[in-house]
């Protein structure tokens, strides 16, 4: 991955190699998603999760993209403006003012071309606009 605005693979691994590894491989594939669908995401980790954002419009809130957060049995990605993005496949879950989310439990059973649709929808969202 040559995306300049993320963080390098060092860093990467370091912060995801607690995490047993059929996660890892789910947060590292969502990451490559991330990368292919929102092409100008910056990448940073903070609140604990890896944030993408995009910095022309603020940071990790206000121009938020999406999170990847890695918990005890799943992956969440999570959507800040969840809210306000289209969700044909009905896959986005939660009661937040205005975040959601999607569990993924498997690397297998993950909606990998839903999840594509989500993330570049959320990378064209302009809160602003």
């Amino acid at each position: 991955m040559d995306n300049s605005h993320f963080l390098s693979t060092f860093e990467i691994d370091r912060f995801l190699s607690h995490n047993p590894a059929a996660l890892r491989e789910i947060a590292l594939e969502l990451r490559n998603l991330v990368a292919s669908a929102a092409p100008d995401a910056s990448e940073r980790v903070s609140w604990g999760v890896l944030n993408y954002f995009n910095a022309a419009r603020g940071g990790p809130v206000r121009g938020g993209i999406c999170q990847i957060e890695v918990l005890a049995d799943h992956v969440r990605l999570s959507f800040i403006h969840g809210i306000h993005l289209e969700d044909p496949d009905g896959l986005l879950e939660g009661d937040r003012l205005s975040k959601r989310f999607i569990r993924i439990d498997s690397y297998d059973s993950a909606p990998w071309e839903g999840l594509r649709r989500l993330i570049e929808a959320a990378a064209a969202f302009d809160p602003a606009a």
